[in-house]
């Protein structure tokens, strides 16, 4: 099953959108931070979808991006910036970096599954 990596510093919104994605069958890995994404990823995580916040401390989630779209594990994984952020340049600086959506907190189950079912459609669910 293809993991799902979840990256916020809200403990609070790593744990709900963890748990709203198990329960649709999803596996998910939760990072604290962009730091700690990279690192997971460096250390053989390949996940089948990047889910990151945009404002974090250290390395928010653009540079994030970029810095996942050098590594072979996660070139052409689908991105998706979770933000409350909803200007329009700020969505275009996340797309130059390789962002392949943008969704704005809080988001609702249904529009997130959606979502995913269409930036990453072989995304493997278990049989929950």
């Amino acid at each position: 099953m293809s993991t799902i990596l979840l990256v916020d510093d809200s403990p609070t919104m790593l744990a709900s959108m963890s748990d709203m994605l198990s329960r649709s069958g999803y596996a998910t890995e939760r990072c604290p931070h962009a730091e700690a994404a990279l690192e997971k990823v460096r250390g053989g995580l390949a996940p089948g979808l990047v889910i990151t916040d945009y404002h974090m401390p250290g390395m928010n989630g653009v540079q994030l991006i970029q810095e996942l779209r050098k590594l072979a594990a996660t070139r052409f994984t689908p991105m998706l910036m979770l933000t409350t952020e909803s200007q329009q340049e700020k969505r275009d600086e996340a797309r130059k970096a390789g962002a392949t959506g943008w969704l704005v907190k809080p988001v609702q189950p249904g529009p997130l599954l959606g979502v995913i079912k269409q930036v990453a459609p072989a995304l493997q669910r278990s049989a929950a």
